[in-house]
């Protein structure tokens, strides 16, 4: 350790404790010299030196050498308290002291500073390995940077280090450090990297930092490719789900409308009836499966912003069945007359209600009743569409929500209606789901009976 390394309170306490050593270990040498021949007792001062070289470096050391061989020549060596030797020889043991104190404090203070290095080097690789696991363990380095900042800081020896990606300007009382253009460390600006801190860590420092903004910008590269994977996957899925419902009911009406459009058929009262039945009929499916098309875009748009009012649930229901038709007679209602009201968007809940009816309608036997009952459950209101069909496979009750799934395997149609069904459900703030039912097919929406804070 150099002097320079020293705070002034280090070297403060280094002097003292010099000093300290030495009039120690010459209170030893004056207990000892009836006993022992004066002369030998003069290594003794080899310990004071080895104390001091390895608390406070070797310049202390070889100052303490001097200074013990300068007391030990006026206190013990004939005549005393004068610098003159009696004997001249003695100067020569003076010298071998003097060179043996120096050279041992020497070899101390290297020791300490190779153990400093060690110790050092250690703290650096360990705190290396530990970024390195975090971010390798998946964790963003944007949230990793204030604790690798803090583990900076214990390595550097300084208060306080924080890590921003890319090129930042310092605010007042910091002082840069550029880590290879990738990042940027800023330390307290009263103090200066130097040594292995500069040469060794922070080089390492910044090139786990660029590995880790390059494997995130690959990962984000990667995202968006599977992204639009998926979206053209999604638009294919689209393509061949809704190509069929489209074909459909455009070839019946082509059909019908060529048969009545030809002069050459010559078409009896009924006959023209029956084929204008059929373009209207398909006219409205064709409008059906368009419609829905629209309600998912809008849901997935986030357009579908929902506009609550305090509804009774027969009137919901009311709405909705005059949505169905004939196929209205096939739907009993057990509604009790307390049932409360509920807030919600009365004409998004109406396309909610006629997806579900139509869903069971299409899975039940031919003839057999679907059964709607509500149930009040506190701050909802509970009401069950119950069908006599086949049930829905346990595996596959959250997939029915999806687009462009079915319920069933004999289903036809786009597959969108429940995917619909739940989506205006949810923005909302009511909640649609299966319910287990050895009896067939149990759908249960859940609708809130206050105002409620539903997803933007």
């Amino acid at each position: 350790m150099r002097l320079g390394a020293l705070t002034r309170g280090e070297l403060l306490v280094g002097l003292l404790a010099s000093a300290g050593s030495v009039a120690f270990v010459s209170a030893a040498i004056d207990v000892l010299r009836p006993h022992v021949p004066v002369l030998s007792l003069g290594v003794l001062y080899v310990f004071a030196v080895l104390l001091v070289a390895v608390l406070w470096g070797t310049p202390l050391a070889v100052a303490v050498s001097i200074a013990s061989m300068l007391t030990f020549n006026w206190f013990f060596l004939p005549p005393t308290h004068t610098f003159q030797l009696e004997d001249e020889a003695n100067w020569a043991v003076l010298t071998v002291y003097l060179v043996t104190a120096v050279v041992v404090g020497a070899l101390a203070a290297r020791s300490r500073r190779r153990a400093e290095l060690a110790e050092r080097r250690e703290r650096e690789a360990t705190a290396l390995a530990t970024m390195a696991r975090d971010l390798l363990h998946g964790i963003e380095l944007d949230q990793e940077v204030s604790r690798i900042g803090e583990m900076v800081a214990g390595v550097l020896g300084v208060p306080a280090a924080r890590i921003e990606v890319g090129t930042v300007a310092p605010a007042e009382g910091e002082r840069v450090v550029p880590l290879a253009g990738v990042a940027t460390l800023l330390i307290p600006a009263e103090h200066e990297l130097k040594g292995s801190a500069a040469t060794r860590f922070l080089p390492a420092l910044a090139s786990l930092l660029a590995v880790e903004v390059e494997r995130s910008e690959l990962a984000a590269e990667a995202l968006e490719a599977e992204a639009l994977r998926r979206s053209d996957a999604i638009k294919t899925a689209v393509l061949h789900s809704v190509s069929h419902d489209l074909r459909s009911p455009l070839t019946a009406i082509v059909a019908a409308a060529s048969g009545l459009a030809n002069p050459e058929v010559r078409l009896v009262r009924a006959d023209r009836d029956e084929l204008v039945e059929t373009i209207r009929s398909e006219a409205e499916r064709l409008d059906r499966v368009v419609g829905k098309l629209l309600d998912l875009s809008r849901l997935r748009s986030g357009a579908a912003a929902p506009h609550p009012e305090l509804w009774p649930v027969d009137g919901l229901l009311a709405r909705a069945f005059e949505q169905l038709g004939p196929a209205e007679e096939r739907v009993v209602s057990e509604l009790d007359d307390d049932a409360p009201p509920v807030f919600v968007d009365p004409v998004q809940i109406e396309r909610v209600l006629v997806n579900l009816l139509e869903n069971a309608l299409k899975f039940s036997p031919p003839g057999s009743a679907v059964r709607v009952r509500a149930e009040p459950a506190g701050d909802e209101l509970l009401l069950h569409v119950v069908d006599g069909g086949p049930g829905i496979d346990p595996t596959k009750r959250e997939a029915v929500f999806e687009p462009f799934r079915h319920g069933g395997a004999s289903a036809d149609g786009v597959g969108l209606g429940l995917a619909i069904a739940r989506g205006f459900a949810e923005v909302n703030g009511a909640r649609l789901w299966v319910e287990d039912d050895p009896a067939g097919g149990h759908f249960v929406l859940a609708l809130p009976t206050e105002r409620v804070a539903v997803p933007a």
